[in-house]
């Protein structure tokens, strides 16, 4: 199959990109594809500078590792771009082809799918480092949103930060808070119980600081809706029989998969290899978190209404 030549203004945005490199220092080139192309004019137009390309079609990868370019595929196809490219840069990420707190000036179809019309940078921290409150929203969940929030935090705050120089793992299982219960059993000493109701609330910042001291424990912690720890140390009995997670992935993330697939919570799952946070539900993935060293920031969906003629 004869592969197509460079369109045009593909050519004229990667020499934009390029001269964007080079006066914000990023780290690398992102091209974000859905056709294919001629490897050997794109890497001419970059000039050997470093270049990641990603698409969600396997063949629109196809010998672009052979003119030193980095390929990496994507299982987004359909989504939003915005979504593309924050799936783009957490594989980047992910696969260490670039650091956490990279620049990357990415190359782009922002309009018009298979037309490369948009050129940006992006800083991986700002962009990556942000969830809007929409993004747990789109959970369908009964858990409060300000609860899921809290969790959320307090998951990304353990996986940045470990404990005393220890990278640290942990799950926290929030919502339907009785079927949760059921579906675990305590692998020994709770040391959440005989604490009240208040002792034992989330939104104390008291609280979570507690909790992180003991989240090196084996187990989950169950979070009810109000935001209370019900349960710590929690072994999680649901099969994982039905469910699958990626090639990589351990027991503690079989068993928030299991447990989100058996029950109406959402579970939140830190990785002790790396610190990512995972939040599953319905036996899924549905967000990923890096552990960026700055705090995350939540951000409010911005909408403004068409404006409406005289």
């Amino acid at each position: 199959m004869s592969t197509p030549d460079l369109p045009p203004q593909m050519a004229h945005l990667l020499d934009v990109g390029a001269r964007l490199h080079g006066a914000t220092g990023a780290d690398a080139l992102l091209l974000l594809v859905d056709q294919r192309l001629d490897w050997p004019a794109v890497r001419a137009r970059v000039d050997g500078l470093p270049m990641l390309v990603a698409a969600d079609d396997e063949a629109h990868l196809e010998a672009a590792a052979d003119h030193g370019l980095r390929p990496i595929l994507l299982d987004v196809a359909g989504l939003p771009v915005h979504e593309r490219l924050t799936q783009a840069l957490l594989e980047c990420v992910a696969d260490e082809l670039i650091a956490p707190e990279a620049q990357v000036v990415a190359v782009y179809s922002g309009f018009e799918a298979g037309t490369a019309d948009s050129v940006s940078v992006l800083r991986l921290e700002e962009h990556l480092g942000q969830l809007t409150s929409r993004d747990l929203r789109n959970l369908e969940t009964k858990v409060p949103l300000e609860t899921l929030k809290i969790v959320v935090d307090l998951a990304v705050e353990i996986g940045r930060e470990g404990r005393e120089g220890k990278p640290v793992g942990t799950l926290f299982v929030v919502g339907d808070t009785r079927k949760v219960l059921q579906s675990s059993h305590a692998t020994g000493f709770d040391p959440v119980r005989g604490y009240s109701r208040s002792e034992r609330r989330l939104s104390d910042p008291r609280v979570r600081e507690g909790i992180k001291e003991i989240a090196q424990l084996d187990g989950a912690f169950v979070v009810g809706p109000d935001c209370t720890v019900e349960g710590a140390a929690r072994y999680i009995d649901a099969s994982a029989e039905s469910v699958s997670v990626a090639k990589g992935l351990g027991a503690r993330h079989w068993a928030a998969a299991a447990i989100t697939r058996r029950t109406k919570s959402v579970a939140v799952a830190v990785s002790e290899t790396n610190g990512t946070v995972r939040i599953f539900q319905n036996g899924e993935v549905v967000l990923r978190i890096e552990p960026f060293r700055r705090a995350m920031k939540w951000k409010e969906f911005e909408y403004e209404p068409p404006s409406t003629a005289d």
